[in-house]
């Protein structure tokens, strides 16, 4: 395998990462109004991620950063040709991160329900833009002969990238309902569980007939065995949530985001980007590949960072593994 190849591959697992934790963040932002019955309940649902959900976002700026460096032009193209969405991405990130810190500055009704209206939005926004843009990646986009995007911002609106887009909104939702359920103690965690069965049917329609237009589009043999497994670890979860295994649910819905984001890679390779006006024009993985040299020296840090982030990573949620409750916030902190 060329290093290309290999960092095509790095870059797949990167994004794959990042969706599976910050899938369950996003969840979980966006119970705090379908979920939550009052303010101490959705106390109780933004601790469940306090302590990890900058960390997880840590997996965004790795994948952003090595698509920069290991692939410039698919970098440089996707980031011009979808700007506005990407753009939106950010700002919500930007937003919801400060609705965390800055919720609990003050006990005035307004700010704090101000503050949890923006995490409720800034995290059903990413939730859904992620599908949308992953799905025009995988479709295909107007790239002219420049590798420059040749459309507009109603070119990424087609229904396979919407119905994309409603894929990633509700997997990640039903994924953070199950973690609500992992992490939690109490009335909450059991209509946690109600919540997931209703969010996981409701995937299950969706991600079908999202798979299986990709299949029937870009797929080939090499995908069949990611929507299979996809489809399985749904169901699977599905039935651990019902029978109240909140560890092996969380552990099957994670699996359907990783297969998934696997299927959506492996229908796209060779291509990172290809255009929808001349296959000629696609972005490939050797077209848009820096030099050998950058690829070796970024394969060297790759080996010596990697450990260190994951291992300080798994600490994390080591250390914050125990399950919370609203009898766990004090009664003047129920605000």
């Amino acid at each position: 395998m060329e290093l290309p190849d290999v960092w095509f591959v790095l870059i797949a697992v990167l994004w794959t990462g990042y969706f599976f934790l910050e899938g369950f963040d996003f969840g979980v932002g966006i119970l705090t109004r379908l979920l939550a019955r009052d303010r101490a309940e959705r106390r109780v649902l933004i601790n469940t991620i306090g302590p990890v959900w900058d960390g997880n976002e840590v997996w965004l700026l790795t994948a952003g950063g090595a698509t920069f460096a290991a692939f410039p032009d698919w970098y440089a193209t996707l980031f011009s040709g979808f700007y506005l969405p990407l753009l939106a991405v950010l700002l919500c990130l930007i937003v919801r991160g400060v609705a965390f810190e800055y919720r609990a500055k003050r006990a005035a009704e307004y700010w704090q329900r101000n503050w949890e209206h923006a995490i409720f939005w800034c995290s059903l926004l990413p939730a859904f833009l992620w599908g949308l843009i992953f799905a025009n990646v995988v479709r295909g986009v107007p790239i002219g002969p420049d590798r420059e995007y040749a459309g507009d911002l109603f070119d990424l609106l087609s229904p396979y990238a919407l119905l994309g887009g409603a894929v990633t909104c509700a997997l990640f939702t039903f994924h953070g309902a199950v973690f609500t359920a992992l992490k939690t103690v109490g009335d909450i965690r059991l209509r946690a569980r109600r919540t997931a069965a209703l969010l996981g049917a409701t995937t299950a329609v969706l991600a079908g007939a999202f798979l299986l237009w990709t299949q029937a589009e870009r797929g080939d043999g090499r995908t069949w065995p990611a929507l299979v497994v996809a489809v399985l670890a749904l169901l699977v979860a599905l039935v651990a949530n019902a029978a109240g295994r909140e560890g092996w649910a969380f552990l099957f819905s994670g699996l359907t985001i990783v297969a998934t984001v696997a299927l959506l890679f492996l229908a796209l390779y060779p291509d990172v980007m290809p255009s929808s006006l001349n296959e000629d024009w696609n972005l490939t993985v050797e077209n848009a590949a820096s030099s050998p040299y950058t690829l070796r020296i970024m394969t060297w840090c790759a080996a010596l960072a990697t450990p260190v982030v994951l291992l300080y990573q798994g600490w994390t949620y080591w250390v914050f593994r125990k399950r919370i409750g609203t009898q766990h916030i004090a009664a003047e902190t129920k605000h």
